[in-house]
């Protein structure tokens, strides 16, 4: 995108993310500090979390403001079946790299908690499981863009939110408050987050 179509939009973040991986960029750190350079903006990136394990995404990911790290199943046969990983690493080394970058990142670290019925039941788990992560923020999700499964409902939602009650900073997608988005490219906005 040219940097002219950038020059006075309003913006809170400068945001990694996408159609793709962003920690398979081997150049992640570099276009971090390269963004904030020319934007004056903080980074934010959102990751899947399957490569958290490699010591130098961790330090690349640090450069960020803020990591949003996405964790969707609280045992290995379910990270299986939701996730699909095409990785070497398991999930519980996945969850070891989130713990250990926790501790030593300076910035907000925020954890992506996707729901739909095959993981409804595991709530609790995951609210435990987040509680040894020690997020910052905790988003709840359900898919609301095109996909093969069906969304929760705000009720379904609600009854997963009641699981984290002890958390401070818990929001889920049906009471996130909704901007007025302009995007700078509509039609490749449309191509990478279509709509209902």
């Amino acid at each position: 995108m040219a940097l002219e179509k950038m020059r006075g939009v309003s913006a809170n973040y400068a945001t990694f993310s996408g159609m793709g991986e962003p920690t398979l960029a081997s150049n992640l750190g570099q276009a971090i500090e390269l963004t904030r350079a020319i934007l004056h903006l903080p980074i934010a990136v959102l990751t899947n979390s399957s490569l958290m394990s490699r010591e130098d995404v961790r330090q690349e990911l640090a450069l960020a403001d803020i990591v949003v790290a996405k964790v969707d199943a609280p045992t290995e046969d379910l990270f299986h079946q939701i996730n699909r990983p095409h990785i070497k690493y398991t999930l519980h080394e996945i969850l070891q790299a989130i713990e250990s970058f926790r501790t030593a990142y300076g910035g907000k670290l925020a954890l992506q908690m996707m729901f739909f019925e095959a993981n409804t039941g595991c709530a609790a788990e995951m609210a435990r499981l987040a509680k040894t992560l020690s997020p910052d923020e905790i988003q709840i999700n359900t898919p609301l863009r095109p996909c093969p499964v069906r969304p929760l409902s705000p009720d379904e939602i609600a009854s997963v939110r009641g699981q984290f009650v002890e958390f401070h900073g818990v929001m889920t997608v049906y009471e996130a408050k909704r901007l007025e988005v302009t995007p700078l490219d509509l039609e490749a906005t449309l191509r990478r987050r279509p709509k209902l």
